[in-house]
């Protein structure tokens, strides 16, 4: 889910396939996990970082996915913990209530892998991938709006605004103006006939992302609602975090690592203020910097996975100050396309 992130190897606008868990071995450093400790993985995937961290230490995991069929392909390995792992159906900005819900008072870290799970990418069912055929579906939990629901019933300006906005699309007019007079013509309810109708319009040189990529990429999150999510989920694990705890994040593209990297900066320093007005009570800060700035694959890694060359890790240590009241969150997230559906023209 990122602008620029596919290539010719990317089946879709997503992450590196959570089989080759990315920036692993940072993961669990950031995580500083001990013997005794109760981890959550807010987005189990494959389950390539709860493995590895059930392996590192005595630990406990609670993971969770909104997927249902990463639930069912996670059982085999929920058999193998020996009950140190619960693998719970949810979206992660519940991580929460998650962990209230098995009887667990705080933990000590949180990871979040912001990537497309390699098993959505291979069914062709899901409707994630511009290059294998499938209904043009992207929903994560199978319910609500798909993406054939957007593309059939958005405004030309409404649907330009998203793929510009949401995927950093600069030919964002001309894909929209494109959608809109094929699908006067007939219906676009498939992947292959949208990835078509961009490809007429955006043009990719060789080794450059499919012409699709940032499209899909704006109608998944919109779909998912994957930057809301985002946000949310960040929250929950201030609130759920005991002292000393480790916030580990995973992004690929730009938009989820500036809401991680505006979250973390919000929480971990005091505004200085203007001279200007008077002095406020700035909120404790909630959590302390693991380190400055990204970590990024190091060469060895992207020599065994080039597609991991846009992630980045940012990590953050729980304080022992309450967290931040329940906010707005708009500060945190870009502008928000309308999705209004009535209003098609």
């Amino acid at each position: 889910m990122m602008a620029g992130r596919g290539g010719p190897e990317t089946d879709a606008a997503g992450g590196p396939a959570r089989h080759l868990p990315v920036l692993l071995g940072e993961v669990i450093e950031h995580l500083a996990l001990h013997d005794g400790g109760i981890y959550v993985d807010g987005t189990f995937g494959a389950g390539g970082y709860t493995r590895a961290i059930l392996n590192a230490a005595d630990t406990r995991v609670i993971a969770i996915d909104r997927d249902p069929t990463a639930i069912e392909n996670g059982q085999p390995l929920v058999a193998e913990s020996g009950g140190r792992l619960a693998l719970v159906h949810a979206r992660f900005s519940e991580l929460d209530t998650v962990v209230e819900a098995q009887g667990v008072g705080r933990v000590d870290g949180v990871v979040l892998d912001i990537g497309v799970s390699s098993m959505q990418i291979d069914e062709g069912e899901r409707g994630f991938s511009f290059r294998r055929d499938g209904p043009l579906d992207m929903r994560m939990s199978n319910e609500g709006p798909s993406a054939a629901d957007l593309v059939a019933k958005l405004s030309e300006t409404d649907l330009a605004n998203l793929i510009y906005r949401f995927g950093e699309e600069r030919r964002s007019r001309a894909v929209a103006k494109a959608i809109v007079e094929a699908r006067a013509a007939a219906p676009i309810e498939r992947t292959l006939q949208l990835a078509d109708i961009i490809a007429k319009v955006v043009w990719a040189k060789p080794h450059e992302p499919h012409p699709a990529t940032r499209t899909f990429q704006a109608l998944r999150i919109a779909v998912n609602d994957e930057l809301g999510e985002l946000a949310r989920a960040l929250e929950a694990a201030e609130r759920v975090l005991k002292p000393g705890g480790r916030l580990v994040v995973v992004t690929f593209h730009s938009l989820e690592d500036r809401i991680v990297k505006n979250f973390i900066a919000n929480r971990a320093k005091v505004s200085g203020g203007s001279r200007h007005l008077p002095t406020l009570e700035a909120a404790p800060t909630s959590f302390r910097l693991v380190a400055r700035g990204a970590v990024d694959p190091g060469e060895d890694e992207l020599a065994r996975n080039p597609r991991a060359r846009s992630a980045k890790l940012r990590s953050a240590e729980r304080t022992e100050a309450p967290a931040h009241a329940r906010g707005d969150l708009s500060s945190l997230l870009p502008p928000i396309p309308s999705l209004d559906t009535s209003r098609r023209r």
